[in-house]
């Protein structure tokens, strides 16, 4: 029976000051706890001035935005969508969800990213309908890099921004670069509402033909009209409460999840065949996960048992589109970095209520296996 305390990979964690509760509060005061609502409106201009973009919807969730992002860039059915393979399936299956087809680009060592080089080998077999990139953990693909590539073939660039928020690329928030931007406030993110996710763009017009599509494109007439395919996307004002109290404490938790890599890496770094997830000098991760590849004796599984064993979570590195199930027919392009980089990686808890001791522990069971 364990009865060690429980140590998460990365859990909600509200504010000391109860901002989301304040806003929740309002919402209920106002009985107006229904999608939209003033929370959803506030929310959605509080993060694009974060950010620095001008316009933004809030959804249900990171998937829906990546959806409509996808629509919004004009694909349709049978268009082809190269997108990156090591990430969650949530970037790829709304490519499904259109009937479009995924052309998986396989990532680099630099950035754990879409390689700039497996992009351009991708437009020379495949001309794409738009560009699905992720900035994998909160790490910042090489965005300069893949924009003069997309711009080359005038294709639109869709960030996967949903485990970056906050995150810099040489000064501008990761999700503003390409042509639209989505991020997630899933309850394991930097930033929770519980659930949903946020869709950004300086296409200001593509935006306001997202919000009518998230509202089951109901047209402006004074009976319920649909000249289009609606769909129910929109957040709950609730829910958008609790993401306006999160926004607050962001700069906070980044700095925390700083220190986290930051220990990791002064504990772990060293040992033998260990290598830590890539930070460059451009690039200002909001650290989400922190992650490693361990290449030696000890192998990702080793660790992931010693710590399950005490009653402490962590989890192997995303396993890549390409060699999932369901994802297999379709085509690859790269060298197999993304597939190096599942194989030997692995996710260590980045809990931002972790305590020094807490880290201390954590490190002591890794450290123990090299001995």
């Amino acid at each position: 029976m364990i009865d060690k305390k429980r140590i998460y990979l990365c859990s909600p964690h509200m504010s000391d000051e109860g901002y989301e509760q304040l806003y929740v509060k309002e919402a209920f005061d106002a009985n107006w706890i229904a999608p939209m609502g003033e929370n959803v409106e506030q929310f959605e201009k509080e993060v694009a001035a974060k950010v620095g973009i001008k316009s933004s919807v809030v959804l249900s969730s990171g998937t829906a935005g990546i959806h409509l992002a996808l629509k919004a860039a004009g694909v349709q059915a049978g268009d082809i969508v190269f997108c990156q393979s090591l990430t969650f399936s949530a970037t790829a299956n709304p490519i499904i969800y259109l009937n479009a087809i995924p052309v998986f680009i396989d990532s680099d060592l630099e950035t754990w990213n879409m390689s700039p080089a497996a992009l351009e080998m991708a437009f020379e077999k495949y001309k794409p309908k738009a560009v699905l990139v992720v900035h994998l953990y909160g790490l910042s693909a090489d965005m300069d890099k893949i924009t003069e590539i997309c711009m080359k073939y005038n294709v639109p660039i869709i960030e996967d921004a949903c485990e970056s928020l906050g995150t810099l690329y040489k000064g501008h928030y990761s999700g503003t670069i390409g042509d639209y931007g989505v991020f997630s406030f899933n309850g394991n993110k930097i930033l929770t509402a519980s659930s949903g996710g946020m869709l950004v763009s300086n296409h200001e017009d593509k935006i306001a033909k997202v919000k009518f599509w998230a509202t089951q494109a109901r047209d402006q007439a004074r009976h319920y009209q649909h000249s289009e395919l609606g769909y129910n996307y929109r957040l709950s004002n609730i829910d958008a409460g609790i993401g306006r109290g999160q926004l607050k404490v962001l700069d906070k938790r980044i700095e925390q999840k700083r220190h986290i890599f930051e220990f990791y890496k002064k504990e772990l770094g060293g040992l033998a065949g260990v290598t830590m997830m890539p930070v460059n000098e451009w690039d200002k991760p909001n650290y989400w996960l922190t992650c490693m590849t361990t290449s030696g004796k000890v192998r990702p599984l080793d660790i992931l048992e010693a710590l399950e064993a005490e009653n402490i979570e962590s989890r192997p590195v995303w396993k890549p589109m390409h060699l999932q199930p369901f994802f297999g027919d379709y085509e690859f392009v790269g060298d197999g970095i993304s597939e190096q980089i599942f194989e030997n990686g692995i996710c260590l808890p980045s809990d931002t209520k972790m305590t020094v001791e807490d880290l201390e522990r954590i490190a002591e069971i890794i450290k123990g296996l090299w001995k």
